[in-house]
């Protein structure tokens, strides 16, 4: 697979001002992504890492600092041209899983491309129901949301944020509405999808979801503290058939 940088930013802050008082989220932050990693962003609370998901998943402006998406400059791009980078380029998930209570999977996953401005997804239902499918959901299209576990929940979350054909998956915390055997499940359909060429990036509090990555930044006070490759990576694989059985691997990268 031919690398291409995805993500590039140079001299990010981020700066909010609460009554008189200036919050320096970000503190000039230097990244480059690659196509086809798959980083954890780490930090307590307080270090800035949901900011700079926001900035990346262009859901917030950045301060100062330059910010390319695809070679294409997106800092200081007008709302509507940032909706439009968002639906095209980049996927979504969240711990909440933020599903539509009373809809079905199907519906769930297929009620972003209703809001795709570019006319080129016509066959929605079709392209939802393939997303599900790849995450191994095409039984479950017409469950509600309260018909399915919490894993199935937040697989259904994750085909939403594919079915619009992203080429980034910005993932913050989702395992954290999950126990173990469940979060690890999710953790091996995100390699999958990395296996496939999707540039994944998870945000996590917790050491043992980062080694499930290939690559770790850790922020501390609004700068990157480190960053660095994952010396022994957990891969996982969860039997086929059954939520039972799941396998650790560790690979050194």
């Amino acid at each position: 697979m031919t690398m291409s940088t995805v993500i590039e930013i140079r001299g990010i802050t981020k700066t909010y001002t609460m009554g008189q008082t200036d919050v320096h989220a970000l503190r000039g932050i230097d990244l480059t992504v690659e196509s086809g990693e798959m980083i954890a962003i780490m930090g307590a609370s307080g270090s800035g890492k949901s900011t700079l998901m926001n900035i990346l998943g262009c859901l917030d402006y950045p301060t100062t600092g330059t910010y390319r998406l695809d070679d294409q400059r997106v800092d200081g791009l007008d709302g509507n041209l940032l909706a439009d980078i968002r639906n095209q380029k980049i996927g979504f998930v969240f711990q909440a899983f933020n599903l539509l209570a009373r809809t079905s999977a199907l519906e769930n996953v297929e009620a972003p491309l209703l809001y795709d401005r570019s006319g080129k997804r016509l066959d929605t239902r079709r392209l939802a129901a393939e997303a599900l499918t790849r995450v191994g959901l095409g039984d479950r299209l017409e469950h509600q949301p309260g018909e399915l576990s919490g894993g199935q929940q937040q697989r259904v979350a994750v085909a939403r944020a594919l079915v619009h054909g992203p080429s980034l998956l910005l993932a913050d915390e989702p395992t954290g509405n999950l126990d173990t055997q469940t979060s690890v499940e999710i953790l091996s359909l995100f390699q999958e999808l990395n296996d496939q060429g999707i540039t994944v990036l998870l945000v996590t509090h917790e050491p043992d979801i980062s080694k499930y990555a290939k690559r770790i930044i850790e922020l501390r006070d609004g700068l990157i503290l480190r960053d660095e490759p994952v010396r022994t990576r957990r891969r996982c694989t969860v039997n086929a058939g059954t939520s039972q059985g799941v396998e650790l691997v560790g690979s050194a990268t």
